[in-house]
């Protein structure tokens, strides 16, 4: 049978988005008092009583959905009822029966599957007694719960392991699996309706999230773990970002934060761009989010089929995105059409190439010479009557990959020639197609991590060690313009 899924099931505003987050731990779903948050269904695995099971919300049932997406919302609420092994009916006790939920029930009773009523809000004891009168409804096992008060949690978890069908031998194995780590997390960014979702459904091999032409769809971010040659994958959707002061409400700007988390915890951010369009404000926006947490990314022009017809070329492309973000002209181009699946399998080749690179260390000596070289072909220039002195460099992180350059004055390098530096080693070095994070650090500095706080660093004494030789071969062997010790 594999895992179970668990699909939770309501009227809007019952709070079912809020009993998957309270469940789960963490926020998933975006809640929110407007009716019709939820669209997709969003998943997340539990391992509760020594059983594995897949919470699945569902959006509200009988909701007319502002942008007309409520064929789409009833569709996915139809695949979450007909694959799940348990459903959980929610109800809100502060708001008593609803017409709603009696059409709710009705729906429900069609159903041949195993039920609990969950009457949620029961914000104090004193709402329990509520609780029966939902038995008119339909005549269901029942827990009382609050997400605020934080009421009866394990009473729920301990209802729904006693409700799930008997575990099938494979169960343990494949829950066991699907909760070890991914070996990379790809975060699918981008504006709104440039083919994110679409994508994603051909990663997952259905259709796991509502596509359509109303821009705006997504509004969860949604965690899809799909594998390739046996290796296990997450892709995170992102809402469809645009301009701050374009944002409607707090739905929204949820969306928006989402999109900007999404991207910390990727390994690989795959940027969305829609061929046909020119760059925009939010494009740019999100560039420079990727670039300030400096993540490994991967410019990917979607709906190349419409770019085609209008004879367009990969290679104009390129030069527009190269000067449209000159920072990032490391960054490899991809096309694709996602609607079709073409150039996917070739895109996430490509992004096992660049994760790759993002953990490979490159040798202090090798490093070093590096330097030495960029040094001597452009040496940097004297500010303050001073001259700038490199005395060595080191790797001390991956991913990303992150050089420490001792020098004499960090002060007394100019931010171009920092450019400079940071091109020619991405040029001799295996980073290629990932950023690079390069900090300048005097030798009088003895805590190399005061301004890092994110990243672990090996102490100073043992950096000097590591390149105690290379240093000492510069002290006997300089004059008063040496610039780099090898």
């Amino acid at each position: 049978m594999g895992i179970p899924k668990v699909a939770i099931v309501g009227r809007p505003n019952v709070g079912k988005s809020s009993l998957l987050n309270w469940m789960a731990g963490k926020l998933l779903s975006v809640v929110d008092p407007t009716a019709g948050v939820t669209r997709d269904r969003v998943t997340w695995m539990m391992h509760e009583m020594d059983r594995y099971f897949e919470l699945v919300d569902t959006g509200g049932i009988g909701i007319v959905d502002s942008d007309d997406l409520s064929d789409d919302i009833e569709r996915q609420i139809d695949v979450g009822l007909a694959e799940c092994d348990l459903l959980l009916f929610v109800v809100d006790a502060k708001a008593g029966i609803t017409p709603l939920d009696k059409e709710v029930a009705e729906r429900l009773r069609r159903i041949e599957k195993p039920m609990l009523m969950v009457v949620n809000k029961c914000d104090s004891s004193r709402l329990d007694v509520e609780a029966g009168s939902f038995l008119r409804l339909a005549s269901l096992p029942q827990v009382v719960t609050s997400v605020k008060g934080n009421r009866n949690r394990a009473e729920l978890l301990k209802a729904i392991a006693e409700q799930l069908p008997k575990a099938g031998d494979d169960e343990t194995e494949e829950g066991a699996t699907l909760f070890e780590p991914p070996e990379m997390r790809l975060a699918i960014v981008g504006r709104r309706n440039v083919g994110k979702s679409t994508f994603i459904n051909q990663l997952a091999e259905s259709e796991r999230v509502i596509v359509s032409e109303i821009a705006g769809t997504t509004r969860d971010s949604i965690d899809i773990r799909f594998d390739v040659d046996g290796r296990s994958f997450v892709a995170i959707d992102t809402p469809g970002v645009r301009k701050r002061k374009s944002l409607e409400n707090n739905i929204e700007f949820y969306g928006l934060v989402r999109a900007q988390k999404s991207i910390r915890r990727a390994d690989v951010v795959l940027m969305f761009f829609d061929a046909t369009q020119t760059v925009s404000r939010v494009d740019k926006q999100l560039v420079e989010e990727i670039s300030k947490h400096h993540k490994p990314c991967i410019f990917v022009v979607n709906k190349w089929d419409l770019a085609q017809e209008e004879e367009m070329t990969i290679e104009r492309w390129g030069e527009y995105l190269v000067s449209s973000f000159a920072s990032m002209r490391h960054v490899p181009i991809a096309v694709l059409t996602a609607k079709d699946g073409r150039n996917i399998r070739q895109l996430i080749n490509l992004t096992q190439t660049v994760y790759k690179q993002a953990q490979v260390r490159m040798g202090t000596g090798k490093l070093n010479r590096a330097v030495k070289a960029a040094v001597q072909k452009n040496p940097p220039a004297h500010r303050k009557n001073k001259r700038p002195k490199i005395y060595y460099a080191t790797q001390v992180a991956t991913a990303p990959p992150t050089i420490v350059v001792k020098c004499n004055e960090p002060k007394l390098f100019d931010e171009s020639w920092k450019r400079y530096l940071l091109g020619f080693l991405r040029e001799v070095s295996p980073f290629h197609e990932v950023p690079i994070r390069m900090i300048m650090r005097s030798r009088s500095d003895e805590d190399l991590d005061k301004d890092l706080p994110d990243i672990q660093l090996r102490p100073a004494e043992e950096l000097d060690a590591e390149s105690k030789g290379l240093a000492d071969a510069s002290a006997s062997a300089e004059s008063a313009d040496d610039n780099v010790t090898e």
